[in-house]
């Protein structure tokens, strides 16, 4: 269940409180009148089924209370309380399954900005990819991997295109093209260095490499791969049962071949060049493409649940 903590000018307690009780899965509300300084008014608590979450916040939403008060919303890890159990019951679908749209928006706008933090991360990580490919190593493309933070700005161009928000979906592109262009161009300067120290040579980047030449060599299995990512990775930003971004399945098409265009670069390599241009290029629209259909997907199920669960509660009054 999630946890609502309202902050109500006294104007609006009335509507407020009437939301919650419209809305199933809405239990132990507690009223506490004149609570709040700042900003003035009452302070509301209750406790709501996730499936319910994104119903009940719309209609909070929809009474100004955002602009005029506040709402946050954590979430619970344990309720011992028969009460609770019946409002998970009356919510129509699993929580499991739920998509909260509020929760979604403010991940994916978090980690779609452009930040220092973020470029650090992302350059970092398409140097370890540099040290992967050049020396074929497999371990260290997976430390990559690890590091890439390129996924928070995928989904919230995902979730940018299924809302139809333009802003959101600029600011996610600004920061995917700034921060590859930025990466990839320090990376190349990264190369030339190693280079100069003899720890890189084009010799290495020409060998057959078996372990990272899928990098620059784009073919169907690498859309493939890169789709199941993308429902993989939304998947996780949506599910209850995964706080997590998956961001290792995600960068395994992404960063490496960032990397191992910028050593081509270098070295003016053009066959591995356009390659792994054209691989990041094929998987970055293979996650987006796959994120999109994924929460389509889950938005239309979700939409018909509440319908066949309003059908049934007609007929049944």
């Amino acid at each position: 269940m999630l946890h609502l903590r309202l902050i109500v000018p006294p104007d609006l307690r009335d509507a407020v409180l009437g939301c919650l009780d419209e809305v199933v899965g809405v239990t132990h509300v507690v009223l506490i009148p004149d609570a709040a300084v700042r900003p003035a008014g009452d302070v509301v608590l209750c406790d709501v089924a996730r499936e319910a979450a994104d119903e009940v916040l719309a209609a909070l939403r929809g009474t100004g209370l955002p602009e005029r008060g506040a709402i946050d919303v954590s979430s619970i890890d344990l309720t011992l309380s028969a009460a609770a159990e019946e409002a998970e019951r009356l919510a129509p679908g699993e929580g499991a399954d739920a998509l909260v749209w509020e929760s979604v928006s403010e991940i994916t706008h978090e980690e779609s900005t452009l930040t220092w933090v973020f470029l650090a991360f992302l350059t970092v990580a398409t140097m370890l990819a540099a040290c992967g490919a050049v020396l074929d190593s497999a371990i260290l493309v997976v430390g990559a991997m690890a590091v890439g933070p390129e996924f928070g700005p995928l989904a919230g161009l995902c979730v940018a295109v299924v809302q139809r928000r333009l802003r959101p979906a600029l600011r996610s592109l600004n920061a995917l093209v700034t921060g590859f262009v930025v990466a990839m161009a320090l990376t190349v300067c990264f190369g030339l260095l190693m280079e100069g120290l003899g720890l890189f040579s084009q010799e290495k980047f020409d060998a057959a490499r078996p372990n990272t030449s899928f990098i620059w060599q784009p073919d169907a299995t690498s859309f493939v791969v890169a789709f199941l990512a993308g429902i993989a990775g939304l998947l996780s930003l949506t599910s209850a049962k995964a706080g997590t971004l998956v961001g290792v399945a995600i960068s395994v098409t992404t960063v490496p071949a960032a990397a191992n265009a910028a050593v081509a670069l270098g070295y003016g390599d053009v066959r591995q060049f356009w390659g792994s241009s054209v691989q990041l290029l094929l998987n970055l629209l293979g996650i987006v493409l796959a994120g999109v259909l994924t929460l389509l997907v889950q938005q239309r199920a979700w939409a018909l649940i509440r319908r066949r669960r309003a059908g049934s509660e007609a007929a049944n009054r």
